[in-house]
């Protein structure tokens, strides 16, 4: 009986001397998320459940929308430009990587098309704030024959960048939730074919 007491006892204070060194090493780094954006827990914790639900990281950091039946990858495309000219958003470069593809391969290969959308000024303005900003842009939309023959739009979901830290400067926030607007816009309009 003694003996179980002494494991017991030992157990015990094992446990606790746990629960102080995990304190001790948390505490830091929560007090300093809870200087990270009001929004910042949420979008870890959908980042989270992306990831669990879909077992890929680049699947649960991008937007998809799937291009309604009937229209073309012409039909989009002319969509999604109309709407990026209407919202003032500069393309600065279409990559039809498909043709690329094809023309190493020697084979035919499903539609892919990178389009580069962006407002120079509020590039700046990201690159002023923090350089790593720069991988960011210019904002990518995709457009991509799936494997059975289905279009789909993809762009990188810029929530991460937004709410991820520190709280950005109120201008700059402001600045990037419109690009993440028209982004969605983009997207949603083009994937109606909607002018």
């Amino acid at each position: 009986m003694n003996a179980l007491k002494n494991v017991m006892s030992v157990m015990g204070g094992l446990f606790i001397l746990t629960i102080i060194i995990v304190l001790i090493k948390i505490a830091p780094m929560y007090e300093r998320f809870m200087a990270f954006d009001e929004e910042a827990a949420t979008t870890y914790l959908t980042l989270a459940e992306n990831i669990l639900t879909t077992g890929n990281a680049a699947d649960a950091t991008v937007w998809k929308m799937q291009v309604e039946e009937g229209l073309s990858a012409a039909d989009v495309e002319e969509a999604m430009l109309s709407v990026a000219n209407e919202h003032n958003i500069k393309n600065v470069g279409i990559l039809p990587l498909y043709k690329q593809i094809e023309a190493m391969s020697g084979k035919p290969y499903r539609f892919m098309k990178i389009f580069m959308f962006c407002n120079a000024l509020t590039a700046a303005k990201m690159a002023d704030y923090s350089d790593s900003f720069t991988a960011y842009l210019p904002c990518r939309v995709a457009l991509l024959e799936d494997k059975t023959g289905k279009l789909w739009i993809y762009s990188l979901n810029m929530d991460l960048m937004i709410y991820g830290g520190l709280p950005l400067p109120e201008e700059l926030k402001k600045e990037a939730l419109n690009v993440k607007r028209i982004i969605r816009d983009i997207m949603g309009r083009g994937s109606k074919g909607e002018f």
